[in-house]
């Protein structure tokens, strides 16, 4: 496989458009959730919360603004082809530019402080981009893009859990951390769940799995029930749309996993609102 030139402003023009259409387009999955929720929800006040959220997410679409006032830190997990180069400029530096670009133009909040304890000044452009960057075999780059708000991101956890506290220890980590979260994280939620790895790989799973289409399961059959029922049993709760009650506390709960060392078992619990944002594209 021979070696593939792509410009920077390429990689520009990608990036750009995708925090616009992330922001503005509320995706397929996240939406027939919604409308299927609509459907099933009890509570007469769910029901109707649910119907704003809906034609709130219709109004973004049609008229391109932004689904919600916070426009999120950027979030990109990148399939770095070994083939490709980069023209004209660094991959990173291109990133940014494409941040920078569609958070101006696009206007869209901008959320970034420099600092992040004393000086707390925002940069003004939503820069720098978080960029999760894998490199794999072939002359493309895939990238998956997502604006991340912090009134669910706040509520995430993780916990160093050994073996010996076994799916069941899992099951209560993650259920405890939804609880403890409560209505804060704009309900309903999509919840990332990442086991296995270490400290800093099972937090990068969970983030990974709130990117993850809400309509697909885990491949491994074990893990795809265990979605399933943590659903079932967090929707039990009872907080709901909104957290003003009913059923529909979470439309999707999605497990990503890793290799971990023989003495541990992290899990990281990473908490999504319904406005989940992603878009990905290939160049």
């Amino acid at each position: 496989m021979e070696i593939r030139r792509i410009k920077a402003d390429m990689v520009v023009h990608t990036v750009k458009k995708l925090f616009m259409d992330c922001n503005y387009f509320i995706g397929d999955d996240i939406m027939n959730a919604l409308k299927n929720a609509e459907q099933t929800e009890t509570s007469p006040v769910g029901k109707s919360v649910l119907n704003q959220i809906i034609k709130n997410d219709e109004i973004a679409n049609e008229e391109q603004i932004p689904l919600c006032q916070d426009t999120g830190m950027a979030i990109l997990f990148v399939e770095y082809g070994d083939k490709v180069v980069i023209e004209d400029g660094s991959f990173e530096e291109a990133v940014n530019q494409g941040v920078r670009e569609a958070y101006e133009e696009g206007y869209l909040r901008k959320s970034i402080v420099s600092d992040p304890v004393f000086d707390r000044i925002n940069t003004k452009d939503n820069t720098p981009a978080v960029i999760h960057t894998k490199i794999v075999s072939g002359n493309q780059i895939k990238i998956l893009a997502g604006g991340k708000g912090f009134g669910s991101e706040n509520m995430s956890a993780i916990k160093m859990l050994t073996p010996s506290y076994g799916v069941e220890g899992v099951k209560q980590f993650v259920l405890d951390t939804v609880r403890n979260a409560g209505p804060n994280p704009c309900p309903p939620i999509v919840v990332g769940i990442g086991i296995g790895g270490d400290f800093e790989v099972c937090a990068k799973l969970a983030k990974q799995a709130t990117f993850r289409s809400i309509d697909t399961q885990n491949r491994d059959e074990r893990y795809a029930s265990l979605e399933k029922e943590l659903l079932e049993n967090i929707n039990k709760m009872g907080f709901g749309p909104a957290g003003l009650g009913g059923n529909t506390t979470a439309i999707g709960v999605n497990i990503e996993t890793a290799p971990t060392h023989i003495a541990g078992m992290p899990v990281a619990v990473n908490i999504c609102c319904h406005a989940a944002r992603h878009k990905s594209a290939v160049i």
